[in-house]
């Protein structure tokens, strides 16, 4: 890997700083793509003109943002991903205003119902085949893990038809954030995290036949109501298996829990992403 492709002027005050948004800068760009290996710490530390431990508190800077993993022993390695920086985002967004796990799932409800929208109108013929093939495999799948991801693909799938990037980056992390709130409550519990997904299959079958029928608006309604009836069965999870009712303050802690355990500051998060079948 060769030297930051374009230097910035830099000024002797704050220069970790101005590292930071040249890197940064580059990062985004394209110029330095995810995956490449930023040039050695003696090499920028040349390069800018400046200290070694002024070099590693910009790459540290960089690695919080989520833009490098910085390993001990080697170089450090460009990791420009569109959907960890969003989730590392929106995670500190909740965290920091304490939004309601109410707010956050309801608000997925939203966007996937746009994203419905969309992929009704956009979706070629193949592309609902995938939805249909995503649906069918869910009450398929055994146990937490398998139900989950099953559960996971078919959101993801509808999100990636709708042709929309932002909104299909939007939609995964918020799914992840959904799924992921269900186990928890559920305790990792076939039948717990099976109240929820096993009895709307014929609600997500809907969905695809909304889809299907290329009718924007029904699909969009019918992917708001599966929602809804997502939503309270993951506040009754608990109400149902210690008797206790579930409060929205308990929902939020837990999302909050679940934030801090799988988003985290070095960008790593448990997203993940279908592959075309």
């Amino acid at each position: 890997m060769s030297a930051p492709q374009t230097r910035s002027a830099i000024q002797r005050e704050r220069i970790a700083d101005q590292i930071v948004e040249d890197l940064r800068s580059q990062i985004l760009s394209g110029a330095m793509p995810d995956g490449s290996r930023l040039p050695s710490e003696r090499d920028l530390a040349t390069y800018y003109d400046v200290s070694g431990p002024t070099v590693r508190e910009a790459v540290r800077v960089l690695t919080a943002m989520g833009l490098v993993n910085a390993r001990n022993g080697s170089r450090s390695t460009v990791t420009a991903q569109g959907d960890t920086l969003l989730a590392m985002s929106i995670a500190s967004v909740v965290q920091v205003e304490r939004v309601g796990a109410r707010e956050v799932l309801g608000l997925l409800g939203a966007l996937n119902g746009y994203a419905a929208e969309l992929a009704a109108e956009h979706a070629d013929d193949g592309e609902i085949a995938r939805l249909r093939k995503a649906a069918s495999a869910v009450p398929q799948a055994s146990g937490v893990e398998r139900s989950a991801a099953a559960l996971r693909d078919f959101f993801t799938v509808l999100s990636e038809i709708s042709h929309n990037p932002l909104l299909a980056s939007l939609c995964r992390f918020i799914t992840e954030i959904q799924i992921g709130l269900a186990v928890r409550l559920s305790g990792g519990e076939a039948g717990g995290f099976g109240r929820i997904a096993g009895p709307l299959n014929t609600e997500r079958m809907r969905i695809v036949a909304a889809v299907a029928a290329r009718d924007s608006q029904h699909a969009s309604a019918v992917v708001r109501d599966y929602h809804r009836q997502v939503l309270e069965r993951i506040a009754e999870i608990r109400e149902i298996d210690s008797r206790t009712p579930a409060k929205d303050s308990a929902l939020t802690e837990a999302l909050i829990t679940w934030l801090r355990s799988n988003v985290t500051m070095g960008g790593q998060t448990t997203m993940t992403r279908s592959t075309p079948s």
